[in-house]
């Protein structure tokens, strides 16, 4: 971390609660958390977002994850692309996770599905291109417009944290990466697990 950050051991109050409750849950305090204890005001609401976001999305949670594994592709976000790479392979195996991060128009999705990707990786590179004609596509495909509403949340909010979190100097946690290193590097999309640069 590259700003001073409230540390579990010191934490007090509502931030104690909060990474008392992460501990519990996952085992850590997930820097992803940590980083935004810089400033004590906005780190409740920002888990509460999260929250409302994810706890109510329109889709279920496993499109809101594929949403923000492929929207962190492309902000890039490297840690979140780790992280959500080892949640999404434990709902639909590593192989397919490993297709749809390379290539999601050609790993095996419905035609729906690559809609509502196509749309959140469009959001993460440029969201001022996207036109009512990508709005009547996604109404084609059966997506509402509470659907089509949840997809830009998810999307616009990870571009958010995940550029919040390589401002601030997070580091993915060593329990969120592969073991094999060339699937590390694969999903190293942005900032290198030795803190240089990478390409897309």
């Amino acid at each position: 971390m590259f700003i001073k950050t409230v540390e579990p051991e010191e934490a007090t109050g509502e931030i104690a609660g909060l990474y008392s409750a992460e501990n519990a849950s996952m085992g850590i305090v997930m820097q992803a958390t940590q980083c935004w204890s810089a400033r004590p005001d906005v780190i409740l609401p920002i888990e509460n977002l999260l929250h409302q976001i994810r706890d109510g999305f329109s889709l279920g949670i496993l499109n809101f994850r594929l949403i923000t594994f492929v929207a962190a592709k492309f902000v890039p976000s490297s840690y979140c692309s780790h992280v959500y790479f080892r949640a999404l392979s434990q709902a639909l195996g590593r192989d397919k996770t490993l297709a749809i991060i390379r290539d999601h128009r050609n790993a095996g999705l419905t035609d729906k599905e690559v809609a509502m990707l196509d749309y959140a990786a469009q959001i993460s590179q440029d969201a001022s291109r996207v036109t009512e004609v990508d709005i009547q596509r996604l109404r084609g495909f059966g997506f509402s417009d509470l659907n089509i509403a949840d997809i830009a949340l998810a999307a616009s909010f990870r571009a958010f944290v995940s550029r919040y979190f390589d401002a601030v100097g997070a580091t993915v946690e060593p329990q969120f990466l592969d073991d094999d290193p060339a699937i590390r590097e694969e999903l190293s999309v942005g900032r290198k697990l030795d803190g240089t640069e990478a390409t897309i």
